[in-house]
């Protein structure tokens, strides 16, 4: 019994200094640590820990899915060559026409792809696939060859439809384009450098690319599947085999792929196509302005809070513009009630109005509210040459 009480003293002692080292611990580690600094991680358990992203193996059942749908497309033209020295009048006067002075004609063949997007024989593929094409010939995937006619064209934004008379054809699934986040696998088929139908894998890289010079409209999908020449007009498809972008063109200082390509998504491309179907051509909304970004020091110089909304620079005279009461200096916040972030996004609210239609425009003008509507026209053919 005399054992007793040291024994439960030393137990006591023991268990308040484990107590007093379990709160240093956790309120001061750095006392227990001669000064180091301890830096807490946090564990992922199998609780909480996220299961990747679950994917098939093989993107085979995708690719069978759709590729019998994508066409390679030959073209030819007449091309009429004439050297400049026959223009040159010293080069006359001392050779005269001994040399002849005729014209020299030759075929240009060009290769492209297509997308069958009806079982009526539309295939959607680029305008600069087909422009002035005089013969088109369509190849299937099947072995099956037949001449393609063109319907329409729209030069704005790289996209022509063309027309095929058989049976039996295979049409591709149209995707929702809008859907699409950056990571996301996505596989381009087309014809490259006429080599014969070829799948290459990517993903994602980004969406809503603009700004690049490509054409007039430009939403771009962005990805680092392999695109080269030949896969102009070829189908971009998601890992079900659903058509979500039109391949169009790639970022290449040697010709090849280096990991930028670049398609028109199937949100744009199908109302152009039915457009085109429907009466041969885009009718585009217009209004007759001159639009810019606001920038931080024009937002500044506005006396605006926040940098928001876009500029009218410029106002075209007795266009729908004028005629609604819109000025040069006035600060386009809304149109239909969508906000008006940058040019892009005013664009296509007004182009995608139909001509005849009226929208609203909410803004400022020398910082006072204005609210009005412009009826909106047509939007002039563009001189695609310059």
């Amino acid at each position: 019994m005399k054992l007793y009480r040291p024994i439960v003293f030393l137990f006591q002692s023991v268990t308040i200094g484990l107590a007093i080292a379990f709160l240093i611990l956790v309120w001061k580690p750095d006392l227990l640590d001669n000064g180091k600094k301890v830096v807490a991680f946090i564990e992922s358990s199998p609780e909480t820990r996220p299961s990747p992203a679950s994917g098939p193996v093989s993107y085979a059942d995708a690719v069978e899915f759709a590729a019998p749908a994508v066409v390679n497309i030959y073209t030819s033209k007449t091309v009429t060559t004439r050297s400049p020295l026959f223009d040159d009048p010293l080069f006359r006067h001392f050779f005269g026409d001994r040399f002849g002075t005729t014209p020299r004609s030759r075929q240009e063949t060009s290769l492209g792809s297509g997308v069958i997007v009806s079982q009526q024989g539309y295939i959607l593929t680029n305008n600069h696939v087909v422009a002035e094409a005089e013969e088109i010939e369509v190849a299937l995937r099947d072995g099956r060859t037949t001449r393609g006619k063109v319907v329409g064209t729209d030069p704005e934004t790289d996209l022509a439809v063309i027309k095929v008379e058989l049976g039996d054809l295979p049409a591709i699934t149209l995707g929702d384009s809008e859907r699409l986040r950056v990571g996301d696998v996505v596989l381009a088929i087309g014809n490259p450098f006429g080599v014969g139908q070829t799948v290459t894998l990517g993903i994602v890289s980004a969406t809503g690319r603009s700004q690049l010079g490509i054409s007039t409209f430009e939403n771009f999908i962005q990805t680092d599947a392999a695109i080269n020449p030949g896969n102009s007009g070829g189908a971009l498809i998601n890992a079900g085999g659903e058509l979500v972008g039109i391949n169009t063109a790639i970022f290449s200082r040697s010709g090849g792929s280096q990991g930028i390509g670049f398609a028109i998504p199937v949100s744009l491309a199908r109302g152009v196509m039915e457009q085109i179907i429907e009466q041969g051509r885009v009718s585009r909304g217009w209004l007759g302005v001159e639009i810019q970004e606001m920038t931080a020091a024009l937002a500044e110089s506005f006396g605006l809070s926040e940098q928001r909304g876009i500029i009218i620079a410029g106002v075209l005279k007795r266009g729908p513009a004028d005629r609604a009461g819109l000025q040069p200096g006035d600060i386009i916040l809304e149109i239909n009630g969508s906000p008006m972030r940058d040019v892009r996004a005013a664009l296509t609210v007004i182009t995608q109005t139909r001509p005849g239609q009226r929208i609203r425009v909410k803004g400022l003008r020398n910082k006072k509210a204005f609210e009005l509507e412009a009826e909106v026209a047509e939007r002039p053919v563009q001189n695609t040459e310059q």
